[in-house]
């Protein structure tokens, strides 16, 4: 990695800072738990896990060291525990994208804003701005068949179909979208992202050098994989 794409000194401190946080929360959430299952504790592990994960990630680049400590993650995951027959569910997705080319996003947000007028491009708003009008614009699938276009690059992605007794009331989970979703409620899980072919391709390496070995895609057990 190039000197320019190393993160900076400042950026891998802030990342620390949120691993601390992260573990002042998860222990919070562990001394008030209500019961063995509460979905506070939950969300506040799968914060301390990614917190952890991107300080681990950052300290590599810019200072090819690693933490000395990793946050389990059970390989049989979280078992399902919801309705048999649930009358109601949830769809929570999340899809990570890169700004590859700004210039292009902006310009993309300038010609929806020309023609028309209830998308609003605020001067100098660069490309945060231009989020706001594109996805003002498009359908999210429509952005995610045509990210190219936008001046994008696809992360990962994932897709949880998370089972509920019954509907939510209106308004009623709107101040916290997805902090209520149990792990052991989500009835299916589908997953996308590069390292799945990255095993694949270590696989088929090791099938060729006779080695032998294990690859393909993980996603919760229990759950249908993409």
């Amino acid at each position: 990695m190039s000197d320019a794409a190393l993160p900076s000194v400042a950026e891998v401190r802030a990342a620390a800072e949120a691993v601390k946080a992260a573990l002042d929360r998860h222990l919070a959430a562990v001394e008030s738990r209500n019961g063995d299952e509460d979905p506070a504790v939950y969300a506040a592990f799968n914060e301390l896990a990614a917190a952890a994960e991107e300080y681990d990630e950052l300290l590599y680049d810019r200072y090819d060291e690693v933490t000395p400590f990793e946050i389990p993650t059970p390989e049989d995951g979280v078992p399902y525990t919801g309705p048999a027959e649930p009358t109601a569910f949830s769809v929570l997705i999340r899809r990570d994208y890169a700004v590859v080319e700004p210039p292009r996003l902006i310009a993309q947000a300038e010609r929806v804003a020309a023609h028309d007028r209830e998308a609003e491009l605020v001067h100098d708003g660069g490309t945060a701005g231009a989020l706001g009008v594109l996805f003002g614009e498009y359908e999210p699938d429509e952005i995610a068949s045509r990210y190219k276009e936008f001046g994008l690059e696809e992360g990962d992605s994932t897709l949880w179909i998370a089972a509920s007794e019954e509907v939510a009331e209106p308004g009623e989970w709107l101040g916290s979208p997805f902090g209520h979703t149990d792990p052991q409620d989500v009835l299916h899980r589908f997953d996308v992202s590069s390292v799945f072919d990255e095993e694949a391709d270590d696989f088929d390496d090791e099938e060729t050098d006779g080695t032998g070995g294990i690859g393909g895609q993980a996603t919760a057990p229990g759950l249908t994989p993409a």
